[in-house]
C-alpha cells in the first residue's frame, strides 16, 4: 500500500453521519465521503432509527439516490443493515463490487473508488475486513473496524484473527492521521501507538 503522499489527489471531504456505540445497544458508525462524482456511504448498519443516517445526509443536500457507492468494512449485520436505503449504489466488500445483478470479483487491496478514496485489506476482526482510506486536504482518514472506538479494545474480544490486530493497526497508522472507528467518534491516534 502506498504511503499517504502517494494518493493521486487529496481532495475528498467526509462527514460522520452518526457515531456508533457498543453496550446494551449497538450502532455502527455511518459515514459519508465525497470525491468529485463519487458519493459513498461507509457501513450503513444498525442505528436507532434510519433518520440518523438520512437526516444528516439531507442537511448536506444529498438524497439516497445520489449515493454512488457503499463500502462495507465487513459482513456483520450491524454494519450492513441499511444498504437498501441507497438504491443506485454499487456495493464494495473485500472481494467484489455488486451492482444490480452484476457481481464483479476483484481484491479490495489497493482498489480506488476515486483518486482520493482507496481500499485496503485489513483482516483482524473478521477475515473479510477492509479499511477505507480517504485523502482529504488535512488528513488521511481511515474508516476501519480495527478499532471499535478510541479505546480499542485491545484485544478485540470478537476478533476471528486476533494475532493480526496489532500488525494491521500499525499498517493503518503508517498511512492514516485520523481514525473513524466502527463504533465510535473519529479520533487522532497517539503517535507511535498501534496497540490501542
Amino acid at each position: 500500500m502506498p504511503a499517504d503522499e502517494d494518493f493521486v489527489e487529496r481532495r475528498a471531504r467526509y462527514r460522520v453521519l452518526t457515531a456508533g456505540y457498543v453496550g446494551d445497544r449497538v450502532a455502527s458508525t455511518v459515514s459519508y465521503v465525497e470525491d468529485g462524482p463519487v458519493r459513498a456511504i461507509i457501513d450503513p448498519g444498525m442505528v436507532r432509527d434510519r433518520s440518523r443516517i438520512l437526516r444528516p445526509l439531507a442537511r448536506l443536500g444529498v438524497r439516497p439516490a445520489d449515493i454512488t457507492d457503499i463500502v462495507l468494512s465487513h459482513h456483520h449485520p450491524d454494519h450492513t443493515l441499511h444498504c437498501a436505503l441507497f438504491p443506485r449504489a454499487r456495493v464494495h466488500d473485500h472481494w467484489a463490487i455488486y451492482a444490480q445483478d452484476v457481481w464483479t470479483s476483484r481484491p479490495a487491496e489497493g482498489f480506488s473508488l476515486s483518486p482520493s478514496i482507496r481500499l485496503m485489506e485489513t483482516p483482524a476482526h473478521t477475515a473479510q475486513d477492509i479499511t477505507t482510506l480517504v485523502g482529504t486536504p488535512r488528513d488521511v482518514v481511515a474508516f476501519t473496524h480495527l478499532w471499535w472506538n478510541s479505546e480499542g479494545p485491545t484485544p478485540d474480544p470478537l476478533a476471528s484473527h486476533p494475532r493480526s490486530l496489532r500488525p494491521q493497526r500499525a499498517r493503518v497508522l503508517s498511512i492514516a492521521t485520523r481514525i473513524v472507528p466502527g463504533h465510535g467518534a473519529p479520533f487522532v491516534p497517539p503517535r507511535g501507538r498501534s496497540s490501542r
